[in-house]
């Protein structure tokens, strides 16, 4: 099993929160997390609302099916059965009255939607729930990292050197993945992608939203591949799959809701009017996209620079996502871009107001043009400005100005 980042801080908040909730999309290896914590640091009873026993058994009565339960309960594919949280609200209020000292642990949950976006299911647990996102494995988990690159961000710890690269970002791009592909070959990567794109658009949604037109699914979430690291139109959107806006931006924030898809807001902060206001959106998982757009990774490298640019771009900001998410800065992720098209691939701001840009180059060196953006975002916030990052494919640390790096990619997860 591959050690999970995430793993530490969920062991914090069972001492914090009475109920821990972890979602993620489908075979991210959120039930391999819960039983692996059910036998070791979190002993707990387990049950699935995928076996068709539990799920019955709950649906029926849950409040019964709950109080059978006396000690830590692990329940996974919670979305299953939206009735159980009410009732887990009521117990664990029952419990904080008799015993407050101990009511903290008592629940850990998995989903795979997320059923936070439903305010009659998220407002039951506030204040009493502690939601962490688990997504498919991050670079750090591959290679075994301590995890402290939006650390040293923030500190501006960088020095001039060369960097060993012990895997290659094409290798990279290939491993940090959903856990059970992580080592196959092409051919089977395939299969399990066809597999899972099925299971998830025709089964997966229907979990989580009514939906009349199935069929949409996707051809949109094609499109959306195809735009990747684009600005999201979605007038423009809905004219490609031949939909009215209203259905394709419901559907479209029900492909985040099974995360598959992510958006990534502007950065704005009431200083300069001619900001884009627009997000960028991205797929998840880099290797789901190569799938979805039929491209050979290694290919794309050698002989389209371009096109793997593109992928760099979607790889970054998904690593970008996965570190903000296990990191204790709580920073949040944009983008920033002006109306004369300066832009920064990546803006993180924690919420002291401290931020960081980064800039993505898929080639082996820099030029000083590479930093046009951010020195235009780092003139717009002054102080506020940490550093800016380019990050790309070479292997030298190199300073380009006041606060300004040339950054090897395999830092990120050094």
């Amino acid at each position: 099993m591959i050690e999970r980042q995430l793993k530490e801080r969920i062991l914090e908040a069972l001492n914090t929160f009475p109920v821990i909730f972890i979602n993620g999309p489908r075979q991210a290896g959120k039930t391999t997390l819960v039983q692996h914590l059910a036998k070791t640091e979190c002993p707990a009873d387990y049950v699935s609302f995928d076996d068709f026993n539990f799920f019955h058994a709950a649906e029926t009565n849950p409040q019964s099916f709950l109080r059978a339960f006396k000690g830590r309960l692990i329940i996974d594919e919670v979305q299953l059965v939206p009735s159980v949280f009410r009732v887990i609200k009521m117990l664990v209020d029952e419990t904080r009255q008799m015993d407050h000292v101990n009511a903290n642990g008592r629940y850990l949950l998995t989903g795979s939607a997320n059923v936070m976006t439903f305010p009659e299911l998220s407002d039951a647990l506030v204040g009493r729930m502690c939601t962490f996102p688990l997504f498919p494995l991050s670079a750090l988990e591959i290679s075994k990292g301590r995890g402290e690159f939006l650390e040293r961000l923030f500190n501006n710890e960088f020095q001039f050197g060369t960097r060993k690269q012990d895997i290659g970002i094409t290798e990279m791009i290939r491993q940090a993945t959903f856990p059970e592909i992580t080592n196959l070959d092409d051919d089977s990567r395939k299969e399990w992608f066809s597999a899972f794109s099925t299971a998830i658009l025709q089964r997966e949604v229907k979990q989580v939203a009514a939906i009349s037109k199935a069929r949409v699914l996707p051809n949109l979430l094609s499109v959306l591949a195809s735009r990747a690291g684009g600005l999201i139109n979605e007038a423009d959107i809905a004219r490609t799959i031949k939909e009215n806006s209203v259905t394709t931006k419901s559907y479209r924030i029900l492909l985040q809701m099974i995360f598959l898809t992510f958006d990534i807001q502007p950065w704005i902060r009431n200083i300069d009017k001619r900001l884009v206001k627009s997000p960028k959106g991205y797929i998840l998982d880099t290797s789901l996209l190569c799938y979805i757009r039929q491209i050979d990774l290694s290919y794309a490298e050698k002989f389209h620079p371009d096109l793997f640019g593109y992928l760099f771009e979607n790889f970054v900001a998904s690593e970008l996502l996965k570190q903000a998410t296990i990191s204790k800065l709580r920073a949040q992720l944009y983008h920033f871009r002006t109306s004369d098209n300066k832009e920064v691939d990546f803006v993180l701001e924690t919420p002291d107001g401290k931020l960081v840009g980064v800039e993505t180059k898929s080639r082996d060196s820099v030029t000083a043009a590479d930093f046009k953006g951010l020195k235009v975002l780092q003139h717009q916030v002054k102080n506020d400005f940490i550093c800016g990052i380019v990050l790309y494919c070479g292997q030298h640390v190199i300073p380009f100005g006041d606060r300004l790096w040339a950054i090897p990619v395999s830092e990120m997860w050094a």
